[in-house]
């Protein structure tokens, strides 16, 4: 082959390029051995904000363009291993694509001169992806809400049925304060079932609908739950509420409220009543429930643990230890976060803080 038919089959193979570098539809940039950029395609031109003067400068000078800022370490690996880099990310302005880095190899010597890359935007499907996991997410904590919720009036039911085939029929008071338990339990998991079935009737999603609640309803809504607990342990329980109102999911903030009481009551310390203080106030953008009690406390190498789902901190003590686990998924699902203090044989203080409008 003569210089001139060498020349015009580079011109061809060069126009070859030229031609799919404007027909691709998918922004692609190349970058050569020494982070020049020397081609681009029109979709890249218009994704990053590239013109043709940009034609022949380093990659680093368009950083800001590209909104990535690893990639030139990204390009650079690519040049000295000869791997083909394939990756998720996003850019700076949170968009997210499947980025592929693609190395340029010379064929007379087997070695990279440059990287090709392209840009494959899939910020809907990362979006898809994140509301399937929540979705996924919140129908868990449905399921334990349901399974941990119920139990409470479920056991006062079982021990009232039991007391209930010793006591003497002639015996009317006492006949009639177990058929009072029973209709108790009775109605409050009928409550919880009916408010579970309607915000999944409602939301579609397992989402739940915000109102405006008064803090002392949901409170005595509580109490009332756990009457049963209360009078047992001969727990003193007293409330500080300087915040009344709140807008949160009323199921949510009454699940909260009901296993950090609950839990004050199950880990009491022996020897001592439980003593529970309730305080609301505001810090910031958040209102911040406290609930403080005298009970057994925890280590201070397990304040953590005990949100891990199943985690119990007395194995002793009956319950499924997925309470604060539950609990802290709410709260972080909303935006806000809990804060544990404790002191071993001197309770504990969950701080829960919820975001506020």
């Amino acid at each position: 082959m003569d210089a001139k038919e060498k020349i015009e089959k580079l011109i061809q193979l060069n126009e070859e390029l030229e031609n799919y570098f404007r027909n691709t539809i998918i922004p692609q940039l190349f970058v050569d051995a020494n982070l020049i950029l020397r081609k681009y395609t029109p979709p890249a031109m218009k994704q990053f904000n590239l013109t043709a003067s940009d034609i022949g400068k380093p990659v680093i000078e368009m950083i800001n363009n590209i909104r990535f800022p690893s990639i030139i370490s990204n390009i650079q690996n690519v040049i000295d291993t000869n791997q083909i880099l394939e990756k998720e990310i996003q850019t700076t302005d949170l968009r997210w694509y499947q980025m592929n880095i693609l190395p340029y190899v010379v064929q007379k010597n087997n070695k990279p001169n440059g990287v090709i890359i392209t840009f494959v935007e899939i910020t809907t499907r990362i979006k898809d992806l994140k509301d399937q996991e929540k979705l996924i997410s919140d129908h868990e904590i449905l399921l334990d809400t349901i399974s941990h919720d119920i139990k409470n009036p479920l056991s006062s039911l079982i021990l009232a049925v039991d007391l209930f085939k010793t006591i003497s029929l002639t015996n009317v008071d006492e006949l009639k304060s177990v058929l009072s338990t029973i209709e108790r339990a009775i109605l409050n998991m009928q409550k919880i079932i009916t408010e579970l079935t309607d915000t999944r009737r409602q939301e579609h999603k397992y989402k739940d609908y915000e109102e405006l609640l008064n803090f002392e309803h949901i409170l005595e809504d509580v109490r009332l739950t756990l009457s049963e607990d209360i009078i047992q342990s001969d727990a003193q329980i007293s409330s500080e509420i300087n915040i009344s109102e709140l807008t949160f999911s009323r199921r949510k903030l009454r699940s909260i409220i009901y296993n950090l009481v609950s839990n004050a009551i199950k880990y009491k310390s022996l020897g001592r009543k439980p003593d529970i203080f309730i305080r609301t106030s505001k810090e910031k953008d958040f209102i911040v429930i406290s609930v403080k009690d005298n009970g057994i406390g925890i280590q201070k190498s397990k304040l953590k643990d005990v949100f891990l789902k199943y985690y119990r901190v007395d194995n002793s003590i009956e319950g499924s230890g997925v309470g604060l686990f539950l609990i802290n998924e709410i709260v972080k699902n909303t935006g806000g976060k809990i804060l544990l203090k404790s002191q071993v044989g001197g309770g504990s203080e969950f701080k829960v803080y919820l975001k506020s409008e």
